[in-house]
């Protein structure tokens, strides 16, 4: 049973399947958030921070292979296990293709969808901490809140941080006076096949600027190596 109630978002369009996976989910330990269509799906990932979605295919307004690959291509990189009727192999190298973490052909053992489910989540888990910072750190009269994914500036002004801002901060933190690579920024925040431009990444850098330096011309502690990557100084 997990340890912390980690969030898990069913999208399944068939009622009397939705209700029984939330509540056996529930019972495992986990906090679960229904949706019963593609587009309400991408509502809800848009809103809120979920450590794993469960996705059926075939759904009505958008089906889940569109919702798969709208989610990578806004960088949102949630773990995805698409569970479906589907059960020819182009079907499950289409999901993966797209986007997916696992895939699950129904019907299926409940017990075999607790496992893969819980090794979704604790490799996302690793791969998102993997972390020596705490939950909050402060520098040069900002606080930064990781778990809460918010910030207050030097100035006093409440900021709502997203998720790749999170851990584009922790990886540039932890790595305090080092240049990081692009490819090591890309392989940690992003971690899949659709990756940003470097124009991306500089936007993050200009956003940290603009939320946290005095001066964003001429930055303290947001830096951009010019054909190398990017690096925070303190």
């Amino acid at each position: 049973m997990p340890n912390n109630k980690a969030t898990i978002l069913v999208v399944e369009d068939e009622e009397n399947l939705r209700e029984a996976l939330k509540l056996n989910l529930e019972l495992e330990g986990y906090e679960v958030t229904c949706a019963g269509d593609g587009l309400d799906a991408l509502r809800k990932l848009e809103n809120e921070f979920f450590d794993l979605v469960i996705m059926d295919i075939m759904l009505p307004e958008v089906d889940g292979i569109s919702v798969t690959e709208t989610l990578r291509l806004q960088n949102n990189d949630v773990p995805i296990l698409i569970v479906s009727a589907k059960s020819n192999s182009a079907d499950r190298v289409l999901g993966l293709k797209k986007g997916a973490d696992d895939y699950l052909i129904k019907p299926f053992n409940l017990e075999e969808l607790f496992l893969r489910v819980q090794k979704l989540i604790e490799k996302n888990k690793r791969i998102s901490k993997g972390s020596s910072l705490g939950d909050v750190y402060e520098f040069g009269g900002n606080h930064i809140d990781f778990k809460a994914q918010q910030a207050r500036n030097y100035k006093g002004e409440q900021l709502e941080l997203s998720k790749k801002e999170v851990m584009l901060l922790k990886l540039l933190i932890e790595n305090k006076n080092e240049v990081v690579s692009r490819e090591k920024i890309l392989q940690s925040v992003w971690g899949y096949q659709v990756f940003p431009t470097t124009r991306t990444i500089d936007n993050f850098i200009l956003s940290f600027r603009k939320y946290f330096e005095a001066d964003p011309r001429n930055p303290l502690y947001f830096h951009s190596a010019r054909g190398v990557g990017y690096k925070y100084t303190e």
